[in-house]
């Protein structure tokens, strides 16, 4: 029943927000250039890669080197208006229309990360990740990853077609609102490092 909803859900909404799409792609193209899309391998149900899709928001600026100016200075004002929106997420409906991800559910992170899950943090790949989540509409980036992990393997557990209709009305509150865009400091969030990482580092400085 969930698979269907997402398909359903996605290939209507590809439809009804093609205008959208058109619109978004054009400013995209005159403001940061291309390509319009930015594709990433991320690790989808139990680890296995996947290329998620998601309209760019940055610049390709580097330095001397050649190498990738730091977020906070490749995140023009135009760029932080498209995540404000969620627009730079849309794409990701082709995500579930093929089935790598689902409308609900854990959301789909860095590849880098899996080494670093504690065993109960790697719970959360027990089901398909999704555009928007539980650990989302409870704080999104503003939490810490130990409180968007233990919220994710809550959903992992509780898991339900009416739950995931909460969400994704609570979804829609939520970016309306803004709310949880960023953390403190950062453009988005902190790099994960691992829970043990963390821990050992203040036991040091205890």
């Amino acid at each position: 029943m969930k698979r269907l909803f997402d398909f359903i859900f996605s290939f209507l909404g590809l439809i009804f927000l093609s205008p959208v799409f058109l619109i978004t792609g054009l400013l995209i193209r005159c403001k940061l250039g291309s390509p319009i899309i930015f594709k990433q391998q991320r690790p989808g149900m139990y680890g296995k890669s996947f290329n998620v899709y998601k309209f760019r928001s940055m610049t390709d600026e580097r330095d001397e080197k050649g190498e990738l100016l730091p977020d906070h200075v490749r995140l023009t004002k135009f760029g932080q208006l498209l995540r404000k929106l969620s627009l730079d997420e849309l794409p990701q409906l082709f995500n579930v229309l093929k089935g790598d991800i689902s409308l609900v559910g854990p959301r789909p992170l860095l590849i880098e990360y899996l080494e670093l899950y504690t065993p109960e943090q790697a719970r959360r790949h027990e089901v398909r990740p999704g555009i928007t989540g539980w650990a989302q509409v409870n704080g999104r980036n503003a939490i810490l990853w130990e409180e968007k992990f233990k919220l994710d393997v809550w959903y992992v557990d509780n898991r339900s077609f009416w739950l995931d209709m909460k969400i994704l009305f609570m979804t829609v509150h939520k970016v309306f609102k803004s709310e949880g865009i960023s953390q403190n400091g950062h453009v988005t969030i902190e790099k994960f490092r691992g829970t043990h990482q963390k821990d050992s580092m203040q036991e040091r400085r205890v």
